[in-house]
């Protein structure tokens, strides 16, 4: 190691609501941000490798800083940094990718949260990378199929630990749980009260009673409330299987674990997404570390190719802690849970291969 940078962000809200229709809230929250990037050198100063983005923010005080035990863990991502000076580099080709939760939350935030955000989905909200591939006439709730049956994504405020997780919106709502997708089917919307009528309007409910999910969210005192994110989760499977399980079942794979760069079209449709570190699985074992990794997706073609989910025990809580959104632009803190994954047959390609 020739370089590690370390820091904290702590933040404490305190919010108070008031509105014409008798709701009088209070509630205090609070979020903590551990932040450390390790880069190692080669000896001869011709590269450079970093590892970062080890611990995610959370809703929880000095105690989440305290069990992440920074100091004992960081020799351990100090050594992972220095492996991919000698990585062997990626491949061009289909790999089975097996994706850990600290990378599968960007995907999931990228394409199916945003996709899934009613005014994005309808047209009213263009900024901060587009509108929606979910629009109509496709945005018909029970309509698209996002993925195989064993597949639900659920949308709250309510979860433990999460950065959305709130008592009530900034509409006076207290939130619920929702399946976003269920059976792999598109199944509701991220709604606020202004928006909840809307299901009504154009997306067939035929009647079926619809509310407000507690999706609005105000930066501050000074902001227009709008719809935001929730803390989107991905229920893990009814198997009991680790991430072990899932790299000795694959024959020829990558292991993705955490987030790295990405970039995505304006519908939320095409994207690549990147990671910190990568091992190479050929006959279930892991042989070795790659470095120069990205995945090429189409979103229903990714989540219609994952075939092995993680279970419950293996369920791990990623966030981000600054989702812009609006114009004028807001930011929000969000979380999203997700157990590991095996997705067959995805474009990997090299990131350091030059033209």
């Amino acid at each position: 190691m020739k370089y590690v940078f370390s820091g904290f962000c702590f933040v404490k809200n305190e919010r108070n609501y008031a509105n014409t229709d008798g709701s009088c809230t209070q509630q205090d929250t609070v979020r903590s941000w551990l932040t450390m990037q390790i880069t190692a050198v080669a000896a001869d100063f011709s590269d450079f490798q970093n590892r970062s983005n080890m611990m995610q923010p959370m809703a929880r005080g000095w105690g989440y800083v305290l069990a992440s035990d920074l100091v004992g863990n960081a020799p351990k991502w100090g050594v992972e940094a220095a492996a991919k000076l000698t990585a062997k580099p990626a491949d061009v080709g289909r790999y089975d990718l097996v994706l850990d939760p600290a990378n599968l939350w960007l995907t999931i935030h990228e394409s199916i949260g945003h996709p899934t955000e009613r005014d994005r989905a309808m047209g009213y909200q263009a900024n901060c990378a587009g509108t929606s591939f979910v629009a109509p006439p496709e945005m018909m709730l029970g309509r698209i199929n996002y993925g195989p049956n064993i597949m639900h994504r659920q949308g709250d405020r309510t979860q433990k630990g999460g950065l959305s997780t709130i008592g009530w919106d900034d509409d006076g709502v207290k939130p619920d749980e929702f399946l976003i997708v269920k059976n792999a089917i598109f199944n509701d919307d991220q709604t606020t009260r202004e928006q909840a009528p809307w299901l009504r309007w154009w997306s067939g409910t035929n009647g079926r009673p619809v509310r407000s999910h507690g999706c609005s969210y105000a930066q501050g005192w000074d902001n227009v409330q709008f719809q935001r994110m929730p803390n989107l989760s991905w229920l893990p499977g009814e198997q009991k299987q680790s991430m072990n399980d899932i790299v000795a079942a694959t024959d020829r794979g990558i292991l993705i674990q955490g987030d790295g760069s990405f970039s995505i079209d304006q519908q939320r449709y095409n994207a690549q997404f990147g990671g910190q570190s990568f091992h190479e699985i050929m006959g279930g074992m892991i042989v070795g570390v790659l470095r120069e990794v990205a995945y090429q997706i189409r979103t229903p073609d990714v989540w219609n190719s994952m075939d092995m989910i993680g279970g419950k025990a293996n369920d791990v809580l990623r966030d981000s802690v600054v989702d812009g959104k609006g114009q004028p632009p807001q930011v929000n803190a969000v979380s999203h849970g997700s157990p590991p994954a095996r997705f067959k047959n995805v474009k990997v390609i090299n990131t350091g291969r030059k033209a």
